[in-house]
């Protein structure tokens, strides 16, 4: 058993996917995570200043003596994991992407459509981490990649599912689509599911959570590396963010299904 706590982080609310997610799979596990609102999103970023304010991340996780972290992050996972490991190499990190690619591989081939989607931030589908996985699991897919960039900082600001705005965003990226008759649609970047049901409406197919799939990931991990714990009681999970929380908040809290108001802690990033 580790008593230490299960750190994830992400450019701001999208990584709360992964928390709830975490918090319903891993009910004896206390969780610190960090969402870096002051310098979100991250998607049109270089990748050295993705790698940095990833690096800003971890250190703070490390720093609550996190036992393991999970990059809740598609952008960060698509683009920094591997700089990650190099840096940080006593702590154990799993990224969001292959999970995922894993998932949509399988269904391509239980349904023998071996057509899948993906949509992301500008940096991630320009790195092309998804598609590069998904071929080297099956070079007979064939990967329909498409950014959507406005999608994160609707989010951020609340526009969520049912939202005029978002739909109309939905429908100017997603259009292309709707045609192609996809087996699944990978939802690249966890800020994504906030909008899922939008996304539905548009694209019927089966979509998948990122998020959720690298909980899954933790989950096994936090096993085999005997990091598990299992105590009777537990905390609130420990939200920290870089910049004001009362927005952050409010969304977090109707996103989670419990209040968090009090409990959301705004740091200075800059110093780690």
């Amino acid at each position: 058993m580790d008593k230490r706590a299960v750190g994830i982080f992400d450019s701001g609310l999208g990584g709360l996917c992964a928390v709830r997610e975490a918090v319903k799979m891993l009910p004896g596990e206390n969780i610190v995570y960090f969402g870096d609102s002051g310098r979100v999103p991250y998607g049109s970023r270089s990748y050295d200043i993705i790698q940095k304010y990833a690096r800003q991340a971890v250190s703070f996780l490390k720093s609550k003596d996190t036992k393991i972290v999970l990059v809740a992050c598609g952008t960060v996972s698509g683009v920094a994991m591997d700089y990650l490991k190099e840096t940080f190499s006593d702590i154990p990190l799993i990224g969001v992407v292959e999970a995922a690619c894993v998932k949509a591989v399988g269904i391509a081939r239980k349904t023998q459509n071996k057509k899948i989607g993906v949509i992301g931030t500008e940096a991630t589908i320009t790195k092309g981490a998804y598609k590069k996985y998904i071929s080297g699991l099956d070079e007979n897919c064939t990967v329909y990649a498409k950014a959507c960039p406005l999608f994160v900082p609707l989010v951020e600001c609340g526009h969520l599912d049912g939202d005029e705005i978002t739909r109309l965003a939905a429908r100017r990226y997603l259009g292309e689509f709707q045609n192609l008759n996809l087996s699944s649609l990978v939802l690249g970047c966890t800020h994504y599911p906030f909008i899922k049901n939008t996304i539905g409406e548009i694209v019927n197919t089966e979509l998948i959570d990122v998020g959720l799939e690298a909980v899954h990931v933790l989950k096994k991990e936090l096993e085999a590396r005997n990091l598990s714990n299992t105590p009777e009681t537990k905390g609130a999970p420990l939200i920290y963010v870089s910049d004001e929380a009362l927005n952050f908040s409010r969304i977090a809290s109707n996103f989670l299904g419990f209040d968090i108001s009090g409990g959301v802690t705004k740091i200075d990033i800059e110093k780690f």
